[in-house]
């Protein structure tokens, strides 16, 4: 069964940094680019970071360029989303997956930014 299991979230004041962090399974991650995707209320599910398998190459969409940064250690199986100067707008359920359409999702981890 495919389990991708995402953790570090919560609630954090505007300007504050939380880091994420997502495990994945091989069969997800092993050879294929690793996004970070948020939902925020109300709203489509948005990919907002990614990065490359064999050179980490990241990339992320405007409204949080210069703030997040994307990891991976190909070693655990892990995806990382360091998050700093946090503000409301970014509030929403963050995932981790492929970036090839998914259609298999963990559960997610909630962050909160509000004073």
């Amino acid at each position: 069964q495919v389990q991708l299991m995402e953790s570090g979230g919560g609630l954090v004041q505007p300007g504050g940094s939380l880091r994420l962090s997502c495990t994945a399974p091989s069969s997800i991650l092993s050879g294929n680019s690793m996004g970070w995707y948020r939902q925020a209320p109300g709203k489509q599910r948005e990919l907002v970071a990614r990065v490359t398998s064999r050179h980490s190459n990241a990339n992320y969409v405007d409204s949080v360029k210069g703030r997040f940064t994307i990891s991976r250690d190909n070693a655990t199986n892990t995806v990382y989303l360091q998050m700093d100067s946090l503000k409301p707008e970014d509030t929403g359920v963050y995932y981790c997956n492929h970036i090839y359409s998914p259609s298999i999702w963990g559960q997610g981890t909630q962050v909160t930014v509000s004073s």
